[in-house]
């Protein structure tokens, strides 16, 4: 069902499901509502995806209650400045995927009025992007091969394991062994003590992991620190960033971040964060949720000024309600058309 606030912002949430339960440390789903935001001025659309998680306090209810409250204050879609300032006045650090959705609507209905893509009315670089990462979720060891298998076979060269369970040190060493040649990066989503994640060191050493992310919960920048002080692979900070101006304070913990579009308020706040992770030397990535090729779309508008992309949420899903978006294993090209570059399917 479409709800209406004016006759220029409609919304809708779908169920959107994943091809197979995807599972991390604190749990395993196969059902994702996503709330699409379309605006609607002067002949033109934009649109705008909210991907909630709970971890940042959102849920299919929140987005389907707060969306009422903040739709007027998208007034003038070339107003970012205002939009941004409306909603951080109403809401000041909750509801990050919902501002992402009104976000995004308001930069690709620009882009169209503009004719090109999202991407060059930003100014970003040209530059090919990052190949993508492809997620290998947490289930039995077994099962966790077999998906490992199956991303090679299919020409993924980066593999992002997720861990945080009671056989880390099995999996990664059946993962090494069945993918020998490609790129291993680790994701413990903040599910290891101290003691674990030292333990564990050596272990992504061996593995020839490419850095691991979030090892500790997200409040523990001092154990950040000390575990990178002894670290010889990078560590990247996700759950410990959840608005522009963590990253400050991140400097000191993490070798790098991940930047995610629902999580940081939409593609503006994302491409702020990316500019004052560069001045404090951090290194980028960018990421996603389980989103849509839209959602996956604005992220890639920006990827291409990033070291690293985990941008595979909408090739985990069974039934894409988007268009658009070119695939070749985890490369992904640039979108061209003006926009986000995607069409409902």
């Amino acid at each position: 069902m479409t709800s209406a606030t004016s006759p220029a912002l409609t919304w809708e949430t779908l169920d959107l499901h994943t091809a197979q339960p995807f599972g991390i440390a604190r749990w395993t789903h196969s059902t994702y509502p996503r709330t699409f935001v379309t605006l609607t001025h002067a002949g033109l659309t934009g649109q705008g995806e909210a991907a909630p998680n709970a971890f940042y306090g959102e849920t299919r209810g929140t987005v389907e209650a707060i969306l009422p409250l903040l739709a007027d204050a998208l007034t003038d879609p070339w107003d970012w400045d205002g939009l941004h300032a409306r909603l951080t006045a109403r809401m000041p650090h909750d509801h990050p995927s919902v501002k992402c959705a009104l976000e995004m609507a308001a930069v690709d209905w620009c882009a169209q009025a503009a004719g090109v893509p999202v991407w060059r009315l930003l100014g970003l670089s040209p530059a090919p992007l990052p190949e993508s990462s492809y997620t290998v979720s947490i289930a039995d060891t077994a099962a966790m091969r077999e998906q490992a298998r199956d991303a090679v076979a299919r020409g993924h060269g980066v593999l992002k394991v997720k861990l945080g369970t009671d056989r880390d040190e099995a999996i990664l060493e059946a993962l090494r062994e069945e993918a020998p040649h490609v790129a291993l990066r680790v994701d413990a989503n903040a599910a290891w003590t101290r003691t674990q994640a030292r333990r564990m060191l050596g272990v992504l050493d061996a593995a020839r992991v490419e850095f691991v992310e979030q090892p500790l919960a997200a409040g523990d920048l001092d154990g950040h620190a000390a575990l990178r002080a002894v670290s010889t692979v990078p560590i990247v900070a996700d759950e410990s960033l959840h608005h522009v101006s963590d990253v400050t304070s991140l400097a000191r913990a993490f070798d790098g971040v991940n930047l995610k579009l629902a999580k940081l308020g939409g593609p503006l706040q994302a491409l702020a964060a990316m500019r004052l992770a560069r001045a404090h030397g951090l290194q980028v990535m960018m990421g996603c949720m389980i989103e849509s090729s839209l959602g996956i779309a604005a992220a890639a508008h920006l990827a291409g000024a990033c070291d690293w992309a985990d941008l595979d949420g909408a090739l985990l899903l069974a039934d894409d309600p988007f268009t658009g978006l070119e695939w070749q294993a985890g490369h992904l090209t640039r979108p061209q058309e003006s926009g986000w570059g995607v069409r409902r399917a």
